[in-house]
């Protein structure tokens, strides 16, 4: 049985000197395609978690979440006011409207591939219950959402960081993701990192070409934005920090590798973890 999808966003009413207000309708038409393409196999759910000021300009075509009500001001202030999202509350919005087995969450400036949700699917059928995959980053030739076919044919260039995530619906409501925002550094390892703990098989795919980026921006890295990176960080480490005290973190390379930037005083993790492998207790280790 094929599954069904889930797969949630979060428009931004950006000004006209945005690269969003160029990325975005290219990633609504890509999603829009990318659903009538898989239609025949499968259903596909489009929607939309946005701020009270941000609703008209989701499209048509996305289902509307209710809107979010709080942003990382709330939580506490910084130097450069931004009013970022909090995943938690993105995810929580769609686990209580869809009931589709997978959910998938994708930055709103990443665009697909006809073929995305299709490869997803096989994924899935394959053994794969968890994913991230990384997109390529194609030039601005083409900015125009009618030139999605030839942006699609562009091949661009392989990117290190995380911006698509495919997650089984009831390992959702087991994620802690205490009060780490989207928009900025940082925040995909707090979801990898609860997706790898909560998957029997997670799977990080750097080499596909299912979807991509206009360009290689990266307004977040400011030296301005410095302490929402902080933020994020001690976000990170609370959160390693809950699963290793659990008892819950699994033998996986990136894991090893935030244990060791952020918790280089815990040196039992990896035997714990080892051993707890070697007794079948965590599963899916490597």
């Amino acid at each position: 049985m094929n599954p069904r999808f889930a797969h949630v966003i979060n428009p931004v009413a950006a000004p006209s000197t945005s690269d969003l207000s160029i990325a975005q309708p290219v990633t609504f038409e890509s999603m829009r395609a990318a659903q009538h393409y898989a239609r025949s196999s499968f259903e596909v759910e489009l929607y939309a978690a946005f701020f009270p000021e941000d609703e008209r300009i989701v499209p048509p075509h996305y289902s509307k979440l209710q809107p979010l009500d709080r942003s990382i001001l709330d939580v506490k202030p910084f130097n450069e006011p931004r009013k970022l999202p909090l995943i938690r509350d993105i995810l929580e919005r769609l686990y209580q409207s869809s009931d589709a087995e997978y959910l998938i969450y994708t930055n709103v400036d990443i665009a697909l591939v006809p073929h995305f949700y299709i490869v997803v699917a096989k994924m899935i059928e394959s053994g794969c219950d968890a994913a991230s995959i990384t997109r390529r980053t194609i030039s601005k030739n083409h900015l125009n959402p009618a030139d999605l076919p030839l942006m699609c044919a562009e091949v661009g260039q392989d990117h290190p960081g995380n911006d698509c995530f495919v997650f089984r619906r009831d390992a959702c409501k087991e994620f802690d993701l205490r009060h780490t925002c989207i928009g900025t550094n940082f925040f995909p390892r707090v979801l990898l990192l609860n997706m790898i703990v909560h998957a029997r098989n997670f799977q990080l795919f750097r080499d596909l070409h299912l979807t991509f980026h206009l360009g290689d921006d990266r307004s977040w890295k400011s030296d301005k934005f410095a302490d929402y990176l902080e933020h994020q960080k001690g976000e990170l480490r609370a959160v390693l920090q809950n699963y290793h005290r659990a008892g819950k973190l699994k033998d996986h390379p990136l894991i090893k590798k935030w244990m060791d930037k952020n918790m280089p005083r815990a040196p039992k993790w990896r035997r714990a973890t080892r051993f707890l492998c070697k007794q079948n207790v965590i599963r899916g280790c490597i």
